[in-house]
């Protein structure tokens, strides 16, 4: 039942809107109010709706459905990388020299194509001596002479936007996970629906007649108060509510973790977005031919090209250590080593060039220093990945450092994030050595956070730091997303207006 009150209450929209779905049998989209009547923005009908939806007068019904576009027109027209793959070791006589394919199709390309040959079973790589080949296989000849669904997918695409509902959704991951082929949007349809309450509102007579909401001087002084309705307010009725201004979610976050670091007696340090290879990853010990310089991983700059190295007493050392191990009791990568390849200018992929940059101005202890800072790396966007993101980083060298006072900081810094349970299990990283990653127990199952070790000798040698330096790199965007229970990395960035009012201040 409709109480008089609320009758009383309706505004002049709110009063059209039932008496328009009255008009339509009363239910109707926003767009077809809109089309049959007098309402000049939807905007207008969806806020009427709202309220009227908090009087329980109207029920505002949602779908969703996600609507795939082609965002890359050469994929049709040009072929999948696979399929120009398949035709030119077809025309080789069902088997190529992947050099050949590389110089065929780009060295980029043919890793992709590569890659979905092996995944469809198209394609096997074999060995002839030195070389590497790809052979068709029965599955890749049959292949030649038909299309494959991802392609069928994609030809219709080319035609218009297709509903999640219109195609396998296995086919649909697949070609969202391969970076800008398909372009993926929500769709969201409303539908407004009369209550008992709304229906009843209408049969007891809704008169539409202009009503005033604010007393002006103009009335007053003039007397033609006297002469006007005014709308009636119920105090009773829904408000939405009010929200504070306040910083962003991920920035307090990163002031909690600043103010715990500088409270274990840490002090914070930074270095430049842009910096060599040399310093990226030669002097972390990482080989020049190690899969993490390529391309498919590091963002590398065409201008600059490259960084002069201007320490050549360090980049000696360096050479060395990384040829035949130096003076450290290793031996080395082995090889050659290129000065070249190491002066190449890149967006660093890690905030350890930081620490170790520190490291070299200052090889002494007591050494306590942390950085939460941002690092590049070529990732396609996915819900657990970004080219972009933060770094949790940190060493502290010391007379009497060892590995338990490593475990001890870490576990120091995530009681006091606030997880109670943490553990950590071996693990390899170029540059340290014991290597561990950290776990935290979370929602009833334990996450991966991040990796420590103790730095090799081979990466404090040419500073000479002769004590052990406890490191650490630790994963800020996924601390966020335990911290708030979220599970895709990229709500953290698309700063949605409803999440950021919700957002609690710690």
């Amino acid at each position: 039942m409709c109480p008089p009150s609320v009758l009383d209450g309706l505004s002049h929209n709110e009063k059209r809107l039932l008496l328009e779905l009255d008009k339509e049998g009363g239910r109707a989209s926003p767009a077809r109010i809109l089309e049959a009547s007098d309402f000049g923005l939807e905007v207008e009908i969806m806020n009427s709706a709202s309220w009227l939806q908090s009087k329980g007068l109207l029920r505002i019904e949602e779908s969703s459905e996600r609507i795939f576009t082609l965002g890359d027109r050469s994929a049709v027209e040009e072929g999948l990388p696979e399929r120009r793959a398949l035709k030119a070791i077809d025309e080789a006589g069902g088997e190529m020299d992947m050099n050949r394919l590389s110089e065929l199709l780009g060295a980029e390309e043919v890793k992709v194509a590569v890659g979905w040959l092996k995944r469809k079973g198209l394609a096997d790589i074999v060995r002839d001596g030195d070389a590497k080949k790809l052979r068709l296989t029965a599955a890749g000849r049959e292949a030649l002479g038909r299309t494959m669904e991802d392609e069928e997918l994609l030809a219709r695409m080319a035609e218009g936007p297709l509903s999640e509902r219109d195609a396998p959704a296995a086919l649909l991951k697949d070609l969202s996970g391969r970076g800008g082929l398909v372009r993926e949007e929500v769709s969201i349809s409303r539908v407004l629906q009369l209550t008992p309450a709304g229906e009843e509102a209408v049969r007891a007579g809704i008169e539409l007649k202009e009503e005033l909401v604010q007393l002006t001087p103009e009335l007053l002084q003039t007397g033609r108060w006297r002469e006007k309705d005014f709308r009636r307010y119920d105090v009773s009725t829904f408000a939405p509510a009010l929200h504070p201004a306040k910083r962003h979610p991920l920035t307090r976050l990163g002031d909690r973790i600043r103010s715990i670091f500088v409270q274990m007696g840490f002090a914070e340090i930074e270095e430049e977005y842009v910096q060599s290879a040399f310093w990226n990853m030669d002097v972390l010990f990482t080989p020049q031919d190690h899969p993490a310089r390529d391309l498919h991983d590091t963002f590398y700059l065409e201008d600059p090209a490259s960084v002069e190295l201007e320490d050549k007493e360090l980049v000696e050392k360096v050479r060395r250590i990384h040829i035949d191990g130096g003076d450290t009791g290793s031996a080395g990568w082995g090889g050659e080593w290129s000065e070249g390849t190491a002066a190449k200018a890149l967006l660093r992929t890690h905030t350890t060039v930081n620490t170790i940059k520190h490291l070299s101005k200052n090889p002494d202890p007591p050494i306590k220093v942390f950085s939460l800072a941002r690092l590049h790396r070529n990732e396609a966007i996915d819900a657990t990945h970004l080219p972009e993101f933060t770094q949790i980083e940190g060493i502290v060298v010391d007379e009497n450092g060892s590995f338990d006072m490593l475990v001890s900081i870490l576990q120091e810094f995530y009681r006091r994030m606030g997880f109670e349970e943490m553990r950590i299990r071996p693990a390899y990283f170029p540059y340290t050595e014991p290597s561990l990653e950290v776990e935290v127990f979370f929602n009833g199952r334990w996450m991966e956070l991040g990796g420590a070790g103790i730095f090799r000798p081979e990466v404090v040698a040419p500073f000479g730091v002769k004590h052990p330096v406890l490191a650490w790199g630790l994963g800020f965007e996924r601390l966020a997303m335990l911290t708030w229970d979220i599970k895709d990395i990229r709500d953290l960035y698309v700063s949605d207006i409803d999440m950021l009012r919700r957002s609690t201040v710690f």
